[in-house]
């Protein structure tokens, strides 16, 4: 490597520690004030530096609201939306790439043209929707409309994916009498398993995180979701940014994890997708 060459790995490295700690910082500070008392935060918010450490927003956050049972709503939801959408979006991804057949591409243009339409005009039509399907105020409700959100851009993303599979792997387990359901199955699923990953993050952050459409149908309480119930903890303690912060803590946690958890897939994922466009 030429002294050029170092020059250039160095720049690159303290460019990359810098921006990583720039966008830390906001994590940090929130999580060093959720474990602060509420006094330390009135006179300057710079002395959350100083004083001792506690978990008493934390307990107050889990054991005296309803944080728990929007915690569960939400888990319930995102597993569940995480698991149809990647599941459907998989097998019409394989359909499509692999089979040939009337109205192939009809159907990934509409794809293509519900990912150029922002969710935000659709939401009337959902509710309506909603309504005359009698899914309003139910939690059902929440995962038919996330998996319907999220679909056509998990299916466009595998599709990419599963073309970069060879078709003389298909061909040879076609000879062996292998039915389509098996080759995708056996085939398939193994080799793009970062991809189905990849898809999974997204899918479960995109119901994980979402408020809007969660505020719009669901009026009862014992079925809302966090990030309402973050919402509405945060107006209730608007002064205390300990007991808020504590609280956004608690609906980040999963989030981290996840992405902990697949990060490898992900990071995978990403740079096969990009190199296969």
């Amino acid at each position: 490597m030429t002294p050029h060459d170092q020059s250039t790995h160095w720049v690159r490295s303290f460019l990359l520690v810098l921006f990583a700690g720039v966008s830390i910082i906001p994590l940090v500070y929130m999580v060093l004030v959720s474990l602060k008392e509420n006094a330390y935060l009135i006179p300057n918010p710079l002395k959350v530096l100083q004083g001792g450490l506690s978990l008493d927003n934390y307990a107050t956050v889990w054991l005296d609201s309803e944080f728990p049972h929007y915690f569960l709503n939400s888990l319930v939801v995102a597993v569940a939306t995480t698991a149809a959408t990647v599941w459907l979006a998989s097998m019409t991804a394989y359909g499509l790439a692999r089979f040939d057949f009337p109205g192939k591409r009809l159907i990934e243009g509409l794809i293509l043209l519900e990912l150029a339409v922002p969710a935000i005009v659709l939401l009337i039509p959902q509710f309506l929707l909603a309504k005359d399907l009698h899914l309003l105020d139910k939690r059902l409700g929440l995962v038919f409309f996330y998996v319907g959100v999220n679909f056509a851009f998990i299916t466009f993303l595998m599709i990419g994916f599963f073309r970069g599979v060879p078709r003389a792997l298909d061909d040879a387990m076609m000879v062996d009498g292998a039915s389509a359901w098996r080759r995708y199955w056996q085939l398939m699923v193994p080799l793009t398993w970062p991809a189905h990953a990849t898809a999974a993050i997204f899918a479960f952050l995109g119901s994980w995180d979402e408020y809007v459409w969660a505020l719009t149908i669901i009026n009862d309480p014992s079925k809302r979701t966090l990030p309402v119930g973050v919402a509405l903890f945060s107006g209730q303690h608007q002064v205390d940014w300990g007991l808020t912060f504590a609280a956004s803590v608690v609906a980040l946690a999963p989030v981290i994890a996840v992405f902990i958890a697949f990060q490898r897939q992900f990071v995978r994922g990403v740079m096969t997708g990009a190199l296969r466009q």
